[in-house]
């Protein structure tokens, strides 16, 4: 992205932001509510676009313009609004397979093949759910569900996975799933890019930090230089220390 903004009306919500996320990059993308992110994360799955500039730029894999189930096969994108999307009767198996699709659920005109079914059975080994691909939706819990939404955003073995608010919803145990299930995901070859204000979301695997502040980049770097106790305080308006245990990391309130 190079001068992009983005209007609601006559209100600018993103100004002039300039990113550039390389293949092989992980990285957390954080800031409070209204900061910017829900948007930024709009534009990369180009459900909007940002008002026109001559020198406004903002490619994906080095084009501006793509269809969207295309992208679908190279950006993987899991939200916690998706879960709401998939009807009860749904299964986690039927839910997987729709990703070839980029649908909700299988339809009478989709054609599943035995390679995507062997793809679907291997995704949802790795999320480690695979005693429950054939229950419905509506007896999982969130953090079941949710794994079973990430194995759908990785049958297209996508360069690239956007996790949105990942943990929302979850409870402790499931959110510590979760932060294991990521760090499979980092080691099988996938990028992550992390969307989210909860800090303890954050696996050791992540080294860039993009803060958004009031629609703009407040930070941007290495976890070393950007992730901090003043910039994170400043960021969220509250004097906060970062706590750190074997890469994971807390917030605490001075």
């Amino acid at each position: 992205m190079e001068n992009v903004s983005v209007l609601r009306g006559s209100r600018e919500i993103l100004s002039n932001v300039k990113l550039t996320i390389k293949a092989g990059e992980n990285v957390a993308i954080i800031g409070p509510n209204g900061s910017g992110k829900s948007t930024f994360i709009k534009l990369v799955t180009r459900s909007i676009y940002p008002y026109y500039t001559e020198s406004g730029v903002c490619k994906l894999f080095g084009r501006e313009d793509w269809n969207v189930a295309d992208l679908r096969n190279t950006l993987g994108i899991v939200t916690s609004e998706l879960q709401y999307d998939f009807h009860n009767e749904t299964t986690g198996f039927e839910a997987v397979l729709s990703g070839f699709f980029s649908s909700i659920g299988i339809g009478k005109n989709h054609i599943v093949t035995k390679a995507m079914v062997e793809k679907a059975d291997k995704t949802i080994d790795l999320m480690e759910v695979s005693y429950l691909k054939n229950e419905k939706f509506e007896i999982m819990s969130s953090g079941e569900a949710r794994r079973f939404l990430i194995a759908r955003a990785l049958v297209n073995e996508p360069k690239a996975l956007i996790l949105d608010e990942p943990s929302n919803g979850l409870d402790i145990a499931s959110s510590l799933n979760l932060h294991k299930i990521m760090r499979k995901i980092v080691a099988s070859g996938a990028n992550i890019i992390l969307v989210t204000h909860l800090v303890s979301d954050i696996i050791p695997e992540i080294n860039r930090f993009v803060f958004f502040k009031n629609g703009k980049i407040f930070a941007d770097g290495k976890r070393a230089n950007v992730f901090t106790d003043k910039n994170l305080s400043s960021l969220f308006g509250v004097a906060v220390e970062i706590g750190e245990n074997n890469g994971f990391c807390s917030i605490m309130t001075t």
